[in-house]
């Protein structure tokens, strides 16, 4: 599911550049011989299936080094935000784990689990895509990875307030005009145009980030 997505754009580019590198594992490459089963029914009965623990610490007992973080993406885990992202772009090596299913087995994430990512109050089928969202919002703090580091000081949740109004030519557009400070050419006022934006529509949209 992964190979595609790490193939296109500013990820690509980024592992071609040797700034990061993305490395995909089946689990299944460390289950037992011949049915090489990786999940298995939930002690107490209930629906779906969970993934065994004897795959998943054989892989990360392998995978890891001294300087490994491992984290599991799960819906119950810590919410995923900038800085978050940030603090684990200081990371030499992450192992993301993805829950399949119902989730994995509890001594996985008593033992192994370092760290549990949720990136949003909602369901998924499996953490794969989770993991995928995470490596691109941790990949943008990474030094050269971003064509212009300014654009991520100009991203969303930056300083904990939503992102400014874009505009591009033409400067009217079916009579609808680029506000006239971004004309001026004067970039104090500008900045403090933009800066009031971010107020403006984070206290309509995401007021609580401004109690942050």
């Amino acid at each position: 599911m992964l190979t595609s997505y790490f193939s296109e754009s500013m990820l690509k580019r980024a592992i071609s550049n040797n700034l990061i590198e993305v490395h995909t594992h089946n689990i299944r490459d460390w289950a037992e011989e011949p049915h090489y089963i990786t999940d298995d029914r939930p002690f107490g009965g209930g629906a779906g299936m969970v993934l065994k623990p004897e795959p998943v610490f054989s892989a990360i007992d392998e995978l890891k080094t001294a300087e490994t973080k491992v984290v599991y993406l799960s819906p119950d885990g810590e919410a995923l935000n900038s800085p978050l992202a940030k603090d684990l772009s200081k990371n030499k090596h992450l192992i993301f784990l993805s829950g399949h299913y119902e989730g994995i087995d509890q001594r996985i994430r008593d033992e192994v689990v370092d760290l549990e990512v949720s990136i949003g109050d909602y369901i998924l089928t499996n953490g794969t895509i989770a993991a995928a969202v995470l490596v691109d919002c941790i990949s943008r703090f990474i030094p050269g990875v971003l064509g212009e580091q300014k654009s991520l000081e100009q991203d969303s949740f930056n300083d904990n307030t939503l992102g400014i109004p874009q505009y591009t030519r033409p400067a009217n557009f079916n009579g609808l005009p680029v506000p006239d400070v971004l004309l001026s050419g004067n970039h104090a006022h500008i900045e403090s145009w933009r800066k009031e934006q971010r107020l403006v529509k984070t206290q309509e949209r995401r007021p609580e980030l401004l109690a942050i």
